[in-house]
């Protein structure tokens, strides 16, 4: 079964970023949620088991959690 795989860039309030990659690391879907320098403070590997099943995570999920300034994902296509 082809999985559906995304990378997410996640720009958060200053000083947030340890607390929220760890909340982020706990999420089923997320492979990994690397702390990065630059104008996306969070960088998020996803994989769901479709589209809706992203859309659903991203939007019910990810952005409902506390001190996300913004977030771009970036879908792969194989």
């Amino acid at each position: 079964m082809k999985m559906e795989k995304a990378y997410i860039l996640i720009s958060c309030e200053i000083g947030a970023e340890d607390d929220l990659a760890s909340k982020l690391r706990e999420i089923d879907e997320i492979k990994t949620a690397t702390i990065a320098y630059g104008e996306y403070d969070i960088v998020v590997e996803v994989e769901t088991v479709d589209s809706s099943e992203m859309d659903k995570l991203m939007k019910f999920t990810i952005r409902r959690l506390e001190k996300i300034r913004s977030t771009i994902t970036l879908r792969v296509i194989d």
